[in-house]
């Protein structure tokens, strides 16, 4: 199942059926599990580890040297990618700055073409990254989060679970879970119902995702007393719960509200 055209080094290890196009190239020390697919012209570097089930499609080079001025050239850099994932067309995924970190990618994502992910960057489980989405360095895309075509996430933002990223946006500050942006500089457009709804989420849970953003947006208080005042008026629960942690956590602010100036 291993093309007679590809380059397959003979260090590394490949599980049982995996399939290899012709002209792929899998360098020294890779490791690639069960029922994989790599496709013709793909570029599989080393110091990448990926589960089982994955298919990474033509000219996608995963494990690239960082694009970061703190690399040191010949240090050895690392990519782990779980399992079911699927890498399209073009994809570029960048090795780790240091030895001792890793760029991660989760479970059951799917990374489209053209898609660039940079250093360090951790992406969850069940995410959609859109057509030429660039994600920057040392970021964290949270559960079942969406980057839709062409999104620009600038480095060391966290993008929280079950958001939606519209088209074309930019975002610069760490994005809440549970919501849609929109617009340039990215700023919220409201509470992501419609996929909330999809995996089961009560009328009740989602309105008291969306009052508690109203507090947060558009309550007239700083974000420190908004976070101080959602448990005294929302009923708490996982979500709401998960709301008030990523906020606390927002090293660099949270997106803006889409009328502030």
């Amino acid at each position: 199942m291993i093309s007679p055209l590809a380059y397959v080094d003979p260090e590394a290890k490949l599980g049982q059926n995996v399939e290899v196009g012709p002209f792929a190239y899998i360098e020294k020390g890779v490791v690639i599990g069960d029922n994989c697919v790599i496709k013709s012209h793909a570029s599989i570097l080393k110091g990448t580890t990926m589960g089982s089930g994955n298919i990474v499609y033509q000219n996608a080079v995963i494990g690239a040297t960082p694009q970061d001025f703190h690399y040191v050239e010949g240090t050895s850099t690392k990519v782990v990618i779980g399992n079911d994932n699927r890498i399209r067309e073009n994809v570029v995924i960048a090795g780790s700055t240091y030895p001792d970190k890793a760029t991660i990618i989760g479970d059951s994502n799917f990374i489209m073409d053209r898609v660039h992910i940079c250093h360090d960057v951790h992406i969850f489980n069940k995410c959609v990254v859109g057509i030429g989405a660039c994600i920057a360095g040392e970021c964290e895309i949270h559960d079942c989060s969406i980057q839709s075509t062409g999104v620009v996430v600038q480095q060391h933002v966290r993008v929280g679970r079950y958001s939606l990223i519209q088209s074309g946006c930019r975002v610069q500050k760490d994005v809440p879970p549970y919501v849609i942006l929109g617009g340039n500089p990215a700023s919220y457009h409201g509470v992501n119902a419609v996929v909330l709804k999809h995996v089961n989420k009560t009328d009740r849970i989602i309105r008291h995702i969306a009052n508690t953003y109203r507090i947060i947006y558009t309550g007239n208080f700083s974000l420190e007393d908004a976070v101080l005042k959602i448990p005294e008026q929302i009923p708490m629960s996982e979500e709401i719960e998960d709301i008030l942690e990523f906020v606390r956590g927002a090293k660099h602010g949270i997106v803006r509200h889409m009328e502030e100036d």
